[in-house]
């Protein structure tokens, strides 16, 4: 049999401040290959999206090799793909409302929505926090965990998941089989203490355009064959296809809204924690060389802007952890040519919970997926 596609909307009782005490459906694609045979046992895996690109078009892009989560779920796991509120095929509270845009960012909705002109924020807050974005995790590891039957889920993140998937790992070890963080943001020295009051004063979304993704994207590439022609394009599409209201938005090829969210508890303590991390949940760091966004350089004066990755490896406080550095690639390596090889890392790991036989170190990969211990 071939793998199954469906897509969940799973009930949950937002604690988001805009829409709090609200019943909402969050969005979640499955992709099921355990009828292929390959494993003994269902192996469930939930993938999580990062600030500014909704889950489908980072973990699912139907173009040739892109679809990690397709990868998975042929080698037999059952995969599981989530929106955030604020993100994708989600809910989106007081996003709809292009006067709930930054101020920055007003000036782009032009020429659409027709008749629109810039002006303060309807809705003067933060959208999202790390204790909503937690909240909205756990109900779906609580669904996966009724209705497939499984104990425990195996968690890949991408960029700004680490916040949620980080803590969450932490503090419910044990429905956490192993944390996959790919290009993981940390700041080391980042705030335990959520601000108060809740929410903050502010506003919900951002405004994301076509070119901000290729200038940001063009800056990280540094060798030949990084990035395939048209990836942009290809990218972009996907991310407007999950944005139905964005599309309208703007330029003929339309805007990204990107949820505005406050967060706090991760940092080197929280990474630390009771030694879960590393400990009864396995730990693997992936990240490109070229990856500007991960590695802050030159270090930043604000704790909270100050990101390093092996600051986040050295922090992890058990001894089943590892860490391997991509050549050839970004901080968008989802979309690059060396995501076939995030593609085979992750299956081994899922199944091994390994790197080349090994449960603790730093690697280098190569573009042919070759490891070897990093100098």
């Amino acid at each position: 049999m071939p793998v199954t596609v469906t897509d969940h909307a799973i009930r949950h009782k937002s604690t988001v401040p805009a829409n709090e005490g609200q019943m909402v459906d969050l969005f979640v694609r499955e992709r099921d290959g355990t009828s292929l045979g390959h494993l003994a046992e269902r192996k469930a895996v939930l993938m999580l999206h990062g600030r500014s690109v909704p889950v489908l078009a980072g973990f699912d892009l139907q173009y040739k090799t892109y679809s990690w989560a397709d990868a998975l779920a042929k080698a037999g796991y059952d995969v599981f793909m989530m929106d955030l509120q604020g993100s994708g095929l989600s809910p989106r509270p007081k996003m709809d409302d292009p006067r709930n845009a930054s101020p920055g960012n007003q000036a782009l909705l032009t020429p659409r929505p027709p008749g629109f002109t810039p002006g303060p924020v309807k809705y003067d807050r933060q959208l999202n926090n790390s204790n909503s974005d937690q909240a909205e995790l756990h109900t779906v590891v609580k669904w996966i965990r009724e209705k497939r039957h499984v104990e425990k889920v195996a968690f890949i993140g991408w960029s700004a998941a680490a916040f949620t998937m980080g803590p969450y790992a932490v503090k419910n070890p044990g429905t956490v089989e192993s944390l996959f963080l790919l290009a993981p943001i940390f700041p080391p020295d980042g705030t335990s203490t959520p601000p108060n009051p809740l929410p903050l004063p502010g506003f919900p979304m951002f405004l994301g355009t076509r070119w901000g993704v290729e200038s940001g994207w063009n800056a990280e590439l540094r060798c030949e064959g990084q990035r395939e022609p048209g990836m942009v394009e290809r990218a972009w599409a996907a991310i407007m296809d999950n944005d139905p209201v964005g599309r309208t938005w703007g330029p003929p090829e339309g805007l990204n809204r990107i949820r505005n969210f406050v967060r706090w508890g991760w940092n080197k303590t929280t990474a630390a924690q009771g030694g879960v991390l590393g400990g009864s949940v396995p730990v693997l760091i992936v990240y490109g060389e070229h990856d500007r966004q991960v590695n802050t350089s030159p270090p930043s004066s604000d704790p909270e802007l100050n990101f390093s990755v092996p600051a986040l490896y050295n922090a992890v406080a058990g001894s089943h952890k590892l860490m391997v550095k991509l050549a050839c690639a970004g901080h968008s390596v989802v979309w690059e040519t060396q995501h076939k090889n995030v593609h085979n890392l992750s299956k081994h790991w899922l199944k091994h919970l390994k790197v080349d036989g090994k449960t603790q170190g730093v690697f280098d990969m190569n573009t042919n997926g070759d490891l070897s211990p990093a100098p």
